[in-house]
């Protein structure tokens, strides 16, 4: 008796890891962001800005060029985020849905911060709907110039390129988000 119950067991322990483990994969669409959705674009070369991005070229997390800060001019949100990173996981939600309100009113960019398994960046910016463009810091190379103790940080940069404010830690609420663009960037929502 006792050997039938622990084959019974057995089988019904393979049974349940078969079903568990082949259904979903992290190459799956639903959770894993298609490199193009995270592409970069060139930017213009542009003579770097007193109080500005620092100027450090970083890959493109997706498709797309290399890009360098300094060129950049908003208004932008910069998030620098990794995907180890509890907090950014809290955070997204509200990135995602200020992509979707700006409307191309603000641009938005990710900075994916001493991470070692980009992949797993790809696969966090997927399942958080974080379709904008994403640079590779693996190497902490805007540690330094931005002051970055840590992820989550959040820049706002205005349309002449000058850094106008920094948000260091987790955004708490889309309201706080949405009240930085406003009134650091002069942005309505």
């Amino acid at each position: 008796m006792r050997q039938v119950r622990t084959a019974v067991l057995l089988a019904a322990t393979l049974l349940l890891l078969t079903a568990c483990g082949t259904e979903k994969t992290s190459s799956s669409p639903s959770t894993k962001a298609p490199e193009q959705a995270l592409a970069c674009e060139a930017e213009p070369s542009k003579p770097p800005v007193a109080n500005g991005l620092p100027d450090v070229t970083l890959p493109c997390l997706g498709d797309g060029p290399d890009v360098r800060l300094a060129d950049l001019r908003g208004p932008l949100v910069l998030n620098v985020w990794a995907q180890w990173c509890g907090p950014c996981r809290e955070e997204a939600p509200f990135l995602a849905e200020l992509q979707k309100k700006a409307g191309g009113k603000v641009k938005l960019l990710g900075i994916d911060y001493a991470d070692p398994r980009r992949e797993l960046a790809v696969e966090f910016a997927g399942e958080h709907g974080l379709a904008y463009p994403h640079l590779v810091d693996a190497e902490k190379a805007v540690q330094q110039p931005l002051k970055i103790g840590g992820p989550p940080l959040t820049a706002f940069v205005d349309g002449d390129g000058k850094v106008v404010y920094v948000h260091r830690g987790v955004l708490k609420s889309q309201q706080e988000l949405d009240q930085l663009v406003k009134d650091k960037l002069g942005v309505d929502l």
